[in-house]
């Protein structure tokens, strides 16, 4: 018996008792179909028998296992529920495989008998629920296809290069590269095919029983790296085998090399197979070759070559992919340095820091309330030292709360991966302002609502690369993260190229949902903000993602609840940018206090723009609605004494009126009396207040009393819908 006849042998019993196994895994899960693993065990009895086959050139056998392992494969994957019917025709698919085996054994390269041929296509049918495939349609043998392609340059754009150098002894050790090539076919389309003749040797110098084959394969299939690897793993040690990834696919390994954790240092071969540019055979061989050269190099007194090097000689992984993941290690160690200077510390010891820094505030209020009125000028100076020491260890213990933005962008990389891979579309992302600092407790309030419009851009926003190339925009669609801090707050923007908001089918639907009227008069930025109306959406047919309108409303009241505001502006055709306003803390703010009757106010400082002094006789238009001539600018304003309905004051006392901003919008709050910069410790107002309109909060002051701090915001809309109307004579003014 020769060294093939003893591999049938072995070939034979192996699939024998792989048939049996096969049936018991069957007929057990007649009584137990939703065990996993007799399923999985199924499908790799199916697939070995497979691969065995194909080593021997064994085509009837490839073709018709393969069709079984298909369906095995869709039931491993919950795509197929596994029943009675379909496991009797897996039973009779395995008799039938036995059959061909017994077939191929005694009579390989014949044509298969007409009647097993017809039960081959009747089973197939059945496991496919009657559908034809097309390997149905395969001849018995495809070694004339294998044969006939091939010459000429390998183009490895959109293929992967496959080189297959196999050793002399191959065909001692009852290696058949053909088979290979056959079985590779299975897992997609051989485009073309070098031989590579440069190691084969003229006249006597030739052994017959010695291989000189080598090949180059230019194979397109949406196959894994490792998948097609292991095509040759029963010739690993008989063959030299490099399988270079297409030019397309670079792209997106240089996507996931960038959306890779950056919390764990890994070596770049072990990032470069985590994103499948590489296998494990790749690593170990080049790491091999490493080891080899490190002697001889250390002997010559020159440094070992990197890794990354020799596997770009090897032709196993392209040299961008290489620099990406040498630069994704590099960031990963400086990141985890500049981590290693830092203390961890429990988020919640960190607030009773500033809880008590709040109180060392109101303390130190309080002494300068008591020095002040007692007139103890000796203690002036003390105190003046201590409010300089409360401001500083205020701003320090601020501070540590304070973290950058950037980590919380850089989360949003792998979203818009996954859902560009999901809608089909071609999308960047750009991140801007990542370094911008603010509340860690704001940062984890955000993350909610910056996720529902990020993904509300990439699936409502930009478009289809087809209809953007018909648009004569670029087929890659943009949507960009920005952070930037104005005036005390931090600014973020969701910026997309995408085909912007339609201001007539958002009113077409706003009125359809009742929330307008035909004669609505809005501005166009109040139309904009219509979709944050809870059950309006412009999008015709819903997805998994968005369109049916939850979610915005509830985006906006998160943001609202930080004391913060949402503007939209777009342009149809062109892009939207929503842009978010938020307080840098919710703990402590500078505050500019004013003071109505006998009650006082807190305005955050950063919403003051100026104040100045109005005649109280001057001023007022009418009962309802108020406005006064900003150097030639109407600025509707409110008295907060009559807003809160607190007791009037006296008439013949000097009114000032503090003009605030929050974003583009303006409006002046009437006041009393201006009491000056205050430092304001937030206190959050109970259930009972909580819905109390044009209050955000309350503070104590150095005597105990209590300020509440004003909505500037919500104050400013109640000063803008009174709508003054044009002026009729100018009240006197002069600046304070």
């Amino acid at each position: 018996m020769n060294e093939m006849d003893t591999a049938l042998a072995i070939f034979a019993q192996e699939a024998e008792e792989l048939l049996v196994d096969m049936e018991d895994a069957l007929l057990s899960l007649d009584s137990d179909p939703d065990n996993g693993e007799t399923v999985n065990s199924l499908f790799r009895a199916m697939h070995t028998i497979k691969g065995s086959s194909g080593l021997f050139g064994f085509d009837p056998i490839v073709a018709f296992t393969h069709e079984a392992e298909t369906v095995l494969d869709k039931v491993r994957q919950g795509e197929r529920q596994i029943d009675s019917n379909l496991i009797a025709v897996l039973l009779e698919s395995k008799d039938h495989a036995a059959k061909l085996i017994e077939h191929c054994l005694k009579a390989n390269g014949t044509a298969v008998p007409a009647e097993l041929a017809a039960t081959g296509l009747r089973l197939i049918a059945q496991l496919n629920g009657g559908k034809e495939t097309a390997i149905q349609q395969r001849p018995d043998s495809v070694e004339d296809q294998v044969l006939s392609e091939g010459g000429g340059e390998i183009a490895v754009d959109e293929h992967w290069l496959i080189s297959l150098e196999f050793k002399p002894d191959s065909f001692r050790d009852g290696i058949d590269p053909l088979s290979f090539l056959r079985y590779l076919k299975t897992l997609g389309d051989i485009k073309q095919i070098v031989t590579v003749a440069e190691g084969m040797p003229s006249g006597e110098a030739m052994d017959p029983e010695s291989c000189y084959l080598h090949f180059k394969i230019a194979f397109q299939s949406e196959a894994s790296k490792e998948t097609i690897e292991r095509v040759f793993e029963f010739a690993a040690d008989d063959c030299e085998i490099k399988i270079l990834p297409p030019n397309a696919k670079i792209g997106e390994y240089l996507q996931l090399l960038d959306a890779q954790d950056e919390t764990r240092l890994r070596k770049i071969g072990d990032m470069l197979i985590q994103v499948g540019a590489l296998t494990e055979h790749d690593v170990e061989t080049a790491l091999q070759a490493q080891t080899d050269s490190a002697g001889r190099e250390v002997e010559a007194g020159a440094k070992a070559k990197p890794l990354g090097e020799i596997l770009v000689e090897q032709h196993v992984v392209q040299q961008p992919l290489v620099d990406q993941a040498l630069k994704k290690q590099e960031q990963t160690k400086q990141k985890i340095a500049s981590e290693a200077n830092y203390i961890r510390v429990d988020a919640t010891k960190l607030g009773h820091l500033i809880n008590l820094v709040g109180e060392l505030v109101i303390s130190s209020a309080a002494m300068n309330l008591i020095v002040e009125k007692h007139g103890l000028s000796d203690a002036s100076d003390v105190a003046a030292g201590m409010n300089s020491l409360v401001n500083s260890i205020r701003d320090t213990a601020l501070e540590l709360r304070m973290v950058q933005i950037g980590d919380t962008f850089s989360r949003f990389r792998r979203v818009v991966h996954d859902v560009s891979k999901e809608l089909n579309k071609d999308i960047q992302l750009l991140i801007s302002g990542g370094e911008t600092e603010l509340d860690k407790t704001v940062v984890e309030k955000i993350q909610d609502p910056l996720t529902h419009l990020v993904r509300n851009a990439l699936d409502h926003g930009i478009e289809h690369p087809a209809q953007r190339l018909a648009a004569g925009k670029p087929a890659q669609g943009t949507v960009q993260l920005n952070a930037y801090h104005e005036s005390g707050h931090i600014v973020i923007q969701i910026a997309d190229d995408g085909a912007g908001l339609n201001s007539e089918k958002i009113l077409e639907k706003a009125l359809a949902n009742g929330l307008i009227k035909k004669d609505h008069g809005l501005s166009q930025r109040e139309i904009y903000s219509l979709i944050f109306a809870a059950g309006l959406s412009t999008k015709d047919q819903a997805t998994s993602l968005s369109g049916r309108g939850v979610g915005m409303d509830v985006v906006k009241r998160n943001i609202e609840a930080l004391r913060g505001s949402v503007e939209i502006d777009s342009e149809e055709g062109q892009g939207t940018t929503i842009s978010i306003r938020l307080p840098l803390t919710l703990a402590i703010i500078d505050g500019f206090m004013v003071g109505t009757a006998a009650e006082r106010f807190i305005i955050p400082l950063s919403m003051v723009d100026e104040c100045i002094e109005m005649s109280a006789n001057e001023c007022e238009i009418d009962e309802v609605q108020h406005y006064i001539n900003l150097r030639g600018k109407v600025l509707p304003y409110l008295r907060l004494g009559d807003y809160f309905g607190t007791p009037a004051g006296n008439a013949n006392q000097r009114e000032s009126v503090v003009v605030v901003k929050f974003g583009q919008t303006e409006a002046g709050l009437v006041v009393d009396e201006l009491h000056g910069e205050h430092q304001t410790v937030i206190k959050p107002l109970g259930k009972v207040f909580e819905r109390l309109k044009g209050i955000t909060g309350a503070t104590v002051l150095g005597d105990g009393t209590v300020a509440l701090i004003l909505d500037v915001q919500g104050l400013i809309q109640a000063a803008i819908e009174h709508k003054p109307r044009p002026l009729a004579h100018k009240p006197a003014l002069r600046r304070v």
